[in-house]
């Protein structure tokens, strides 16, 4: 960390408290409270941390006020356009695009670990069928500590490398397995000839009876899906996974962790809320009425998909992800799916209308997403585990730069008690 540059001072009880300002290479200044404690006995008060830094990070940053999202400086809408998964992997790991050797070394070592140990199926089939695949994921990683014994020190570099490729390669197998366990179908197992996402597309839809041939198309939206959702900064699940692993926690749980935060419908399920909305709707001539609900400031009613609580302007991820939308319904068009209709018509409708415009309540990645997803032919319920597979890369990038920072405590987060102070202990037959 730099050295601050300039101080804010804290006036309480006619004592003044001089705390260190640190102005990072881009977004706000942040003031530094870590002895304020010690000094002035004080804590902050800051309920869900929306006003406090937990960390330093080089990766991803965002700029709601301008929409804007960059990872390691690179905009994302520039490595959506021209780069692929992969290669924002390797970008958000090692911290620099790959020279095209280092890259596909890098794609060699992923797709030469996407099987999954075999005992492992035994596992799957422990689930009830009808078990959200969100649960069987939740499970499934953290039980990879048991079968990766050689990949679960965090201290030991080498390991941690290994389990950052093992989880990247294998999550698509797991969450493809996850999918056809729950609906009955028999596992596919991943093939060495097929890019990343072309992989998944083929392990959820083929059957042995009949092989899937992935579209270009198709392939390109998911893997696009895959790079949009890649990292988002200290979002929940980021937190929740730093925080496992601040105490000492092997890579496998602190994942885990992480995708059990993410399956929380406030964080993951936003995409799988828009397309429930859509549903509701049911046909394209109620969307009137719907739009007349969400600018009632009375009716609870709100327009899932549109607006962004980080992103004030638009999602940069969007505009992206729109393109993706298209080419995906003029491929397999709308006409026999009503909620495909009634996401366009009420993009269309909600794009028109000014109050949507003064705002800011633009269609967001999830709206896209989702609309992929459904044409695609997803269940809603393989919405989140989708986006913890995205994720993922994201999780581990955060997990090794905490690891290596030299200012790493155990979280240790605390409060404002307003309970009961010190009482002795009543018998119980005096209460």
């Amino acid at each position: 960390m730099t050295e601050a540059k300039k101080t804010a001072k804290l006036e309480l009880d006619g004592e003044t408290y001089e705390l260190p300002v640190y102005s990072p290479t881009a977004g706000p200044d942040v003031i530094d409270i870590r002895k304020l404690f010690a000094q002035a006995k004080v804590f902050t008060y800051d309920p869900g941390f929306t006003s406090t830094a937990s960390c330093d990070s080089t990766i991803t940053f965002i700029d709601g006020v301008k929409g804007e999202l960059l990872h390691r400086g690179y905009p994302i809408d520039q490595l959506a356009e021209k780069s692929h998964y992969l290669e924002v992997c390797y970008l958000l790991l090692y911290g620099e695009l790959p020279s095209a050797a280092e890259l596909e070394k890098f794609e060699q070592t992923i797709t030469r670990h996407t099987m999954l140990h075999e005992q492992m199926q035994n596992f799957f089939r422990g689930f009830r069928r009808d078990a959200h695949p969100m649960a069987i994921m939740v499970g499934v990683v953290g039980a990879m500590s048991a079968f990766y014994h050689d990949s679960t020190d965090p201290n030991d570099r080498k390991q941690r490398e290994i389990a950052s490729h093992r989880l990247i390669a294998k999550m698509p197998t797991i969450a493809a397995w996850a999918y056809k366990y729950s609906i009955g179908q028999p596992f596919v197992y991943p093939r060495n000839d097929l890019d990343y996402a072309s992989n998944f597309l083929r392990m959820c839809f083929a059957v042995p009876a009949e092989d899937y041939e992935v579209n270009p198309i198709l392939s390109r939206a998911m893997d696009r899906i895959f790079t949009l959702h890649a990292d988002h900064e200290q979002n929940a699940s980021t937190s929740t996974v730093r925080l496992a692993s601040s105490s000492g926690a092997n890579p496998f749980a602190c994942i885990a962790a992480g995708i059990a935060c993410l399956w929380g419908p406030a964080h993951g399920g936003a995409n799988q809320a828009c397309l429930e909305m859509l549903e509701e709707i049911g046909t394209p001539d109620r969307i009137p009425e719907y739009i007349a609900r969400a600018k009632d400031k009375e009716d609870p009613f709100r327009l899932m998909g549109f607006g962004h609580r980080v992103y004030k302007n638009f999602d940069p991820r969007a505009t992206v992800m729109k393109q993706s939308a298209d080419e995906v319904l003029e491929l397999l068009g709308v006409e026999n799916n009503p909620k495909l209709q009634v996401a366009k018509a009420l993009e269309a409708e909600a794009l028109a209308d000014p109050y949507f415009a003064e705002k800011k309540l633009f269609p967001n990645v999830d709206f896209y997403s989702g609309i992929i997803l459904e044409a695609m032919g997803f269940p809603t319920s393989m919405f989140t585990p989708i986006f913890a597979l995205s994720r993922t890369v994201g999780w581990i990038s955060q997990w090794e730069e905490q690891l290596d920072d030299p200012q790493l405590k155990i979280g240790r987060p605390r409060q404002l008690y307003q309970g009961e102070t010190s009482r002795d202990y009543v018998e119980i037959e005096n209460r």
